[in-house]
């Protein structure tokens, strides 16, 4: 009997140590094995050492990445992970044509996104990234100011309602307006979002993310197979019931109107001619009615059948999560920082009052926003120390040429934003907020990989511009109508890894009004918020 047990645990560690050298004992486990990294245990790896905790593992993750900088490996059993955070190094991967397969962890969200823009990869996303480009162009993006600059108003006098100078969610406050934002510019929604519905749905984003998280860090449950007896799967399926429904409803609105006037509007879109001529008044509706991202979907389905209801679906869902969600923790950041950094923030509402001087009405001009240097300054340097896509990972098919190391195919190559922004060799006293860094004369002979909140190359981020102008519209606003106090302090605020950066608490701010003739007035209105 005791033989028998004995023979059985026999067998089996010889099959993981056969298994463990048939991954690590080859040309790839020897290239990878070269690259410093912590100790991995024989066939697990460093599995066990993620996990943690939410708020430890991201500690864990930055400790390892600074004690081996300037790149590490890790194991997650069979398949080796390579980590990035070097201007140099970053450049490789980001740049190259060859090596833009997202990884297996973008997999996870397929049930949810499916192979949108964010996760195809080859000619599927070229063909979507042809579609969706003209949704972005100059024109487009300067007939969206009149929804930014409503929705920005909207939020001021929904601050001024309340009453009470303190907020004490403020990122949950403006997931409210970037929600919005988003559906009515991209989606050509002709309504605010009930607030129960953006409360379910958000709850449901939030939901996602953790189980992507969840199953990121435990090898057992990357197959899909096997994923479907755990309890997360469940979990996953009555979010994905709530996050289709809303995306859902978004299309078949912008579809039935595109019925109710014989597609007429449709008509030219998707060549490619300025799509500023795309814009138009319906005499029939009351609401104007502009070129979206949406309608450009539509259309290519109904012209060239390039895209179906399927494909439609999966870039609506990656919009509307994408474009709500990373403004709002970017303009989160940018309000924290500003809140306690008084002088900077001073100095960014001069600038935004002098715009604003002299002016009937709230509404700032496309070209007004952009001389807004200074405040584009403090944007960037909040988005340099909170990006809100703080990590990205791609699938190396093929032998990558690092500036030190020949990382083989087969491997995960994990590109560290967060750290990448906060090299001291590169950013000196990089946890001070310095929006001056961004000046051209500070800026000049800075490496160019050395700042990508909007990540860089062939899949670089197609909504950056769009985000930009939408950051800058609000604070803009904000700084206007309000003196901005902390309450909690950026140093302090403890970093949950999710899909987008997420703030592991709460952050609160104190929003004081301010008196001027050209203020919001902060009278009685329906709002919507």
């Amino acid at each position: 009997m005791l033989f028998s047990i004995g023979l059985f645990f026999t067998l089996i560690a010889g099959l993981l140590y056969g298994l463990h050298y048939s991954v690590r004992g080859g040309r790839k486990g020897e290239l990878i094995d070269k690259i410093p990294g912590p100790y991995a245990w024989p066939f697990v790896g460093n599995v066990f050492k993620f996990l943690v905790p939410l708020e430890e593992f991201w500690n864990i993750g930055h400790r390892i990445n600074w004690e081996f900088y300037p790149i590490n490996r890790i194991w997650s059993i069979d398949i080796p992970h390579v980590n990035l955070y070097h201007p140099d190094d970053v450049e490789a991967i980001l740049t190259s044509m060859k090596h833009i397969k997202k990884s297996v962890f973008y997999s996870f969200i397929h049930p949810w996104l499916g192979t949108g823009l964010l996760t195809s990869e080859g000619s599927k996303w070229h063909t979507r990234r042809r579609i969706l480009t003209p949704a972005f162009h100059f024109n487009v993006l300067q007939q969206f100011m009149a929804i930014f600059n409503e929705q920005s108003e909207k939020l001021v006098k929904s601050l001024c309602l309340e009453g009470d100078e303190v907020v004490d969610d403020l990122v949950h406050l403006l997931h409210k307006f970037t929600l919005n934002s988003i559906c009515e510019t991209a989606m050509g929604a002709t309504s605010e979002v009930n607030g129960q519905v953006q409360n379910e749905y958000r709850s449901c984003v939030s939901k996602m993310g953790d189980i992507t998280l969840y199953r990121m860090l435990r090898p057992w449950w990357h197959s899909n197979w096997m994923f479907k007896f755990s309890q997360k799967f469940k979990c996953q399926v009555r979010a994905l019931k709530v996050l289709h429904g809303f995306s859902t409803n978004i299309i078949n609105e912008r579809k039935r109107y595109h019925d109710e006037t014989g597609g007429q509007f449709l008509q030219g879109l998707g060549g490619d001619g300025d799509p500023g001529v795309y814009s138009f008044e319906d005499k029939n509706f009351k609401s104007r009615r502009r070129l979206t991202m949406l309608d450009l979907l539509i259309s290519s389905s109904k012209r060239e059948g390039s895209i179906d209801d399927e494909g439609i679906r999966e870039e609506v869902d990656t919009f509307i999560f994408e474009g709500h969600d990373t403004t709002a923790m970017a303009i989160c950041f940018t309000l924290m920082l500003l809140a306690e950094n008084k002088q900077i923030q001073d100095e960014a509402r001069a600038e935004v009052d002098e715009v604003f001087e002299g002016k009937k009405d709230e509404k700032l001009s496309m070209r007004e926003v952009q001389g807004l240097a200074y405040l584009e300054r403090c944007i960037k340097e909040s988005l340099r120390l909170f990006p809100s896509v703080p990590f990205v990972s791609r699938h190396i098919s093929e032998d990558l040429q690092l500036k030190n190391y020949l990382v083989p195919g087969g491997t995960v190559v994990n590109v560290h934003i967060y750290d990448l922004h906060r090299d001291p060799n590169f950013w000196p006293d990089p946890l001070v907020f310095d929006p001056d860094r961004f000046l051209p004369e500070q800026s000049q002979g800075r490496h160019p990989f050395a700042f990508v909140p909007f990540s860089a190359g062939p899949r670089n981020c197609i909504g950056q511009k769009f985000a930009m102008l939408e950051l800058k519209v609000l604070v803009a606003h904000f700084l206007h109508n309000f003196y901005l106090e902390p309450l909690d302090f950026s140093r302090d605020v403890r970093i949950l890894p999710d899909l987008v950066l997420r703030p592991s608490k709460p952050i609160r701010l104190k929003f004081v009004p301010r008196s001027h003739s050209n203020q919001v007035d902060c009278g009685k209105h329906s709002l919507g918020f």
